[in-house]
Order: structure tokens, then C-alpha cells, then sequence
């Protein structure tokens, strides 16, 4: 019956239980009456059985019994597996009832490599060898993991790769690159990776917050320093405090004890160190739970300093690096990877720094090119400005004289704004947005030409609110200013976004009053004589009056001319003023008829308006020479 049982075992088993079936067996055949037979007469005679070599097997710790043909066919499945695979996993051995596998493969092929979950023949090292040698050589890049088998994880990979001579030279030459244990670069091909992100950078908003990246990072290593010190100091001083008071209180203690009982006293001293020992260490334990959760909170604070510091700069964040990637380089979402990112997010880290260091660097030489801009820049509309803001006070005074007439006074003041102040407006923003650009580090372009380009309110508002802080409240202001009637609110407002730029401020005063002045009327004397147009004369000989009389720069729209016209009769004697008068009104009624005309040129508006501006022709010498001295009135 031992026998039999024995030979029909092909597994591994336990033979206490092949005992108890036989027991059951033999009280199932004899019933009640049958003879009770102990598990250890069945063993000792398996042990017989086993040492006339009936029954061929190991028997391993007396009860776990391996039958000949199990270890047989064991082996010859494990031979015939690694035989044509070149590999066996682990775990085909674990299920195979071989509980160290490395130890049984290492034994029975010595020419084999044990990984983390496989064992390898040499041929599979030659085998990722050659993939990764011609990987390397067409500068390009190789998934090891895809022509590994299946059963392969990503650190069996990465320790098979480290077994590969074209890898260990790679490294060593820096011409290859391990990502993410199993991904291996050529240096070729990440060089050509980061030149065409480099390229991407140039398009990249790389402006934000002015000042050099070099000088933020020294400012902030130095306050790093400072405060580490301050902390050492304090924690130092705190200890010799803390140490301190311990020491005069143990001798205080001790004196006490030692002039009442000399012999209890060390006793009682130890068992006080004792008992105060856990409770230091206690305290210890706290604060060092207590330090670690400040240190950890501090580094949360410090990384999340230098993201918020990354946005403010517009430094390229490792998700903008990561889709450049994948735009750039198709291949690895065509590989039918499960998670592109397993790949992309290790080249990303790697090439971000690179990347980073690139910006600063051009970011540093953008500033340091961009300060002489700006220096000439800030000269050039210095100057601009000295000259555009004395004839805006020189225009302003002239508008007192119409201030009893409220709505001519209207006329006046919009006039000015709408024109003189409008080009000083003009200027200063385009100026001041170049400038705020090439602070920021921006690449901003040579203007084409030095004069300002007329803008409208939509321009200038948009302009304004790129300013940074109290400058673009500014800048709205005195844009606003442009919309309003009076042109004293216009220069408060000008006032204070020079102020707000750092411009200087030059005060019209006497002498530069009658030098401008002068310089306006040789200029206006020199568009008089040389105007043929009737209509354009008319207003450049009411200003140049003006100045003669009143020594004032009067800057009038047509619509104010009859008014300032009007106020001259005082002033010029009948003819003069008569002359004046008779040219103003030939003048309205030519700008009349040209308005109502149809077009057609066949109806008689058109005779009356050549009759009307041959009649204001003829009248032209007389009109200039009542400015110009050369006919008398």
C-alpha cells in the first residue's frame, strides 16, 4: 500500500497527509473492527522503500517528499524555457515549487546573469547591445523595454543596460544618456532636441520683472546665508542658555543634598538622572519631531518661492518643456506608449536647467544691451519732451485772453488738446512703452523713424495699462485728461507722469518766454510769406498778430477765428482791421460754398467758389502785409 501510494505521487507533497489518507483508507476497508496504524509505521516503511531505492525521489525535513519525475520534468522544463528564450523569470521558478531561484539558476547555468525579477543568458545582453550600439550611432533613442520581452520590468532593463559594453562606454563619453531606467538618448539626439527648444525659446514671452536674473539669485543666496546664520546664532544661544541653568540647577541640588546625608546623596543623584533622562529625551524627541516638521514646511515654502518666482520671470515650466517635446519630436507618441510622460518628463527635467541657463544668459546679455538703450532712449525723450512741454505752457497762456467768453474758451482749450497735447501724449507713451519693454528685458525693435505715430484713445489706453503699478494710473489719467475741456486738468496730469517716469520738469519762465516766442514768430513770418494757399493764410496771420500785439501764442481752429478776429479791433487801426475783417468773411464764404457743392462741376456754386478764391488771391498781399510790413493797409 506504501508502495503504491508513493509511486502514483508526481508532485511535491507533504507525507503527513498521504498518511492520514492511507489511515482513513484502511478504517474505510476494515470498519469498526479494523486495526488503527500510527502515521510513523507508514514512514518507516516509505524509509525503507526509499533506501532499497524503490522509490526514487529527495526527501527534504522527513515529511516533504519530491518524486524523481517532478524534479525531472522541472528541470527539463526550466532547460528546454531558457533554452529558447534565453531568459526564465522568477516567478516561473516560484510557481515550479523552487523556492530560490537565483541560488537553482546561478547553480545550474553558470554562464547566466540574475537581474531583479529574471535571469538572462549572455546572448541577451549581445542582443540589447547591438540595439543600443545602432541607437546610439544614428543619433537617436531606443525604448529598451520594447525589444526586451514582456515579462521584463523597467529595472531588469536598467541593470541589463548597465551590462552592455556600448552603454558603459556611452556613459563614460557622455554620449549616451539612461532616463527613466529604461529609455537610453544619444547625445546627438538630445543636442538636437534642446537646439530646437532653444529656437522655441526665442519666441518665448521671456519678459517679466526687471532687474537681473544674476543679481536676484546673489541677493538671494546672501539673505539665505544671513538668515541661516541668525538661526545657528539663536539655536547656539539657546542651548548655552538652556545648558546653563541645568548646570546651576544639578549643582545647587547636589550641594543640598551632599551637606544633609553624604552617602545618599550620590544614590539619590543617580536615580534623579535616571528618572530626568526619558523626560529629556522625550523632550529631545519632541523637538526634533518639531524641527523636522519646520524644516519640512520651510522647504514647501522655499519651492513654492521659486515657482511663484518662475511665473513672475516666465520661466519655462517643466509642462511647457514637455509639450515642446511632444510637438517636436512625434516619435515617442507614436510608439503607442501607455503614458508618453514616463519618457517626456525625465528628458524634460533634464533639458529644463539647460534651457534655463540658456534664458538667463540671453536675458542677461538683452539687459545689459537694453541699459544703453534705455539711457539713450530716456535722453533722447528728455529732450523731446523739454521742447514739446515749454510750447504747451507758451500755447497755455495765450488762453487767457478768451476766458470771459465761455464758449470760444471751450473751443480754445479743446483745440490745444486735441492737437499740441495730443502729440505730447502720443510720444511720451510710445517712449515710455519701449522703455518698459527694454527694462523687462524684451527684444523690442529700432523705430523706423524718430517721429511719434499718432495713436487713438484705444491705442493709447492699452498702451497705459502695460505700465507697471502708479505709472499706468498715471498714464490713464492723463489719457483721460485728453477727452476733457480744459487744459489746465491736461497738465496736472502731465505733470504727475513725469514725475512718475523720472522726467524733469522745465518751468516756462521769462526769458524762455520771449526766446520762444521769438523763435515762434520768425517761424511764423517764414510760413506767411511763403503760403499761396487763401484759407491756411488766414489763421497763421490772426497767430502772428497776436504775438505782435499781445505777445501771445495763439493756437486757433477756424471755428475761434471770427472771435479772435473780432478782438483785434482795438488793437489795429480801421483799415487794418477792416481788411482783416473783409478777408475773414471771404474766407467763411468760400469754405461755405466748397462745403454745399454738389460735385458735378457743371452747376454755378462752382463759378461763385473761383470767383471767391481769386477775389481772397488778390486780397493775399494785402492780408500779409499787414504782418509782413510789405504793403500798407
Amino acid at each position: 500500500m506504501v508502495r503504491g501510494a508513493a509511486r502514483g505521487i508526481t508532485v511535491p507533497t507533504n507525507l503527513s497527509v498521504l498518511w492520514s489518507s492511507l489511515q482513513q483508507l484502511l478504517q474505510e476497508m476494515d470498519g469498526a473492527s479494523g486495526v488503527a496504524v500510527e502515521g510513523s509505521f507508514f514512514q518507516s516503511l516509505f524509509n525503507g522503500l526509499v533506501k532499497e531505492g524503490e522509490i526514487i525521489g529527495s526527501l527534504r525535513a522527513g515529511v516533504h517528499w519530491t518524486p524523481n519525475v517532478f524534479a525531472s520534468a522541472q528541470k527539463e522544463s526550466i532547460d528546454s524555457f531558457f533554452s529558447q528564450n534565453s531568459f526564465i523569470s522568477y516567478e516561473v521558478l516560484h510557481k515550479l515549487r523552487i523556492p530560490q531561484p537565483i541560488q537553482f539558476l546561478q547553480s545550474r547555468y553558470l554562464e547566466g546573469m540574475p537581474l531583479v525579477t529574471t535571469f538572462v543568458h549572455p546572448s541577451m545582453i549581445e542582443m540589447l547591445d547591438a540595439a543600443t550600439e545602432d541607437a546610439l550611432e544614428r543619433s537617436s533613442w531606443i525604448d529598451t523595454l520594447s525589444i526586451l520581452p514582456m515579462s521584463f520590468g523597467s529595472q531588469d532593463a536598467s541593470k541589463l543596460l548597465s551590462l552592455c559594453p556600448s552603454i558603459q562606454q556611452g556613459l563614460k563619453s557622455d554620449k549616451a544618456k539612461i532616463f527613466g531606467e529604461s529609455y537610453v538618448f544619444s547625445n546627438g539626439f538630445i543636442k538636437d532636441v534642446y537646439d530646437r527648444l532653444e529656437k522655441e525659446m526665442e519666441t518665448f514671452n521671456v519678459s517679466g520683472a526687471s532687474g537681473t536674473v544674476v543679481s536676484d539669485a546673489l541677493r538671494e543666496t546672501k539673505a539665505g546665508h544671513d538668515a541661516s546664520r541668525l538661526t545657528e546664532s539663536t539655536e547656539n544661544v539657546s542651548d548655552s542658555s538652556s545648558n546653563k541653568q541645568a548646570m546651576e540647577k544639578g549643582s545647587k541640588k547636589k550641594k543640598g543634598k551632599g551637606a544633609g546625608n553624604m552617602i545618599t546623596g550620590p544614590a539619590e543623584s543617580e536615580l534623579d538622572n535616571q528618572d530626568r533622562a526619558p523626560t529629556k529625551s522625550k523632550k529631545n524627541q519632541r523637538k526634533g519631531k518639531n524641527i523636522s516638521s519646520e524644516q519640512v514646511a520651510e522647504s514647501k515654502a522655499a519651492a513654492k518661492l521659486v515657482k511663484i518666482k518662475e511665473e513672475n520671470l516666465n520661466i519655462p515650466s517643466e509642462d511647457w518643456v514637455m509639450k515642446k517635446i511632444a510637438t517636436l519630436v512625434p516619435d515617442f507618441e507614436e510608439q503607442g506608449l501607455d503614458d508618453p510622460q514616463t519618457i517626456l518628463r525625465p528628458l524634460a527635467n533634464y533639458l529644463r536647467p539647460m534651457l534655463i541657463n540658456s534664458w538667463k544668459e540671453r536675458r542677461k546679455a538683452l539687459f545689459s544691451e537694453n541699459a544703453e538703450r534705455m539711457k539713450q532712449l530716456l535722453d533722447s525723450l528728455q529732450k523731446k519732451f523739454d521742447e514739446s512741454f515749454l510750447n504747451m505752457q507758451l500755447y497755455e497762456k495765450a488762453l487767457d485772453l478768451f476766458e470771459d467768453d465761455q464758449s470760444t474758451s471751450v473751443i480754445l482749450h479743446r483745440h490745444l488738446l486735441r492737437t499740441t497735447a495730443t502729440a505730447i501724449v502720443d510720444m511720451l507713451l510710445q517712449n515710455l512703452d519701449m522703455h518698459n519693454k527694454l527694462k523687462n528685458g524684451d527684444e523690442v525693435a529700432e523705430p523706423q523713424i524718430s517721429e511719434s505715430i499718432s495713436l487713438n484713445p484705444g491705442e493709447r489706453t492699452s498702451i497705459a495699462k502695460t505700465f507697471p503699478g502708479s505709472l499706468s494710473n498715471k498714464a490713464l489719467a492723463v489719457v483721460e485728461a485728453l477727452e476733457g475741456k480744459r487744459a489746465e486738468t491736461f497738465m496736472t496730469a502731465l505733470r504727475d507722469i513725469a514725475e512718475e517716469s523720472g522726467l524733469l520738469l522745465k518751468k516756462l519762465d521769462k526769458k524762455l518766454e520771449r526766446t520762444l516766442l521769438h523763435a515762434y514768430q520768425k517761424d511764423l513770418v517764414s510760413q506767411v510769406s511763403a503760403e499761396m494757399d487763401p484759407v491756411s493764410l488766414l489763421a497763421k496771420v490772426v497767430s502772428l498778430i497776436y504775438v505782435q500785439v499781445h505777445h501771445k501764442a495763439l493756437q486757433a481752429p477756424g471755428r475761434a477765428i471770427a472771435v479772435a478776429v473780432s478782438r483785434l479791433k482795438d488793437k489795429l487801426d480801421d483799415s487794418a482791421h477792416k481788411i482783416l475783417t473783409d478777408y475773414q468773411t471771404a474766407t467763411v464764404t468760400l469754405l461755405a460754398l466748397i462745403s454745399a457743392a454738389s460735385g458735378d462741376g457743371e452747376d454755378c456754386t462752382s463759378d461763385r467758389i473761383l470767383s471767391k478764391r481769386e477775389l481772397l488771391e488778390n486780397q493775399m498781399t494785402a492780408l500779409k502785409g499787414l504782418v509782413l510790413g510789405t504793403s500798407k493797409p
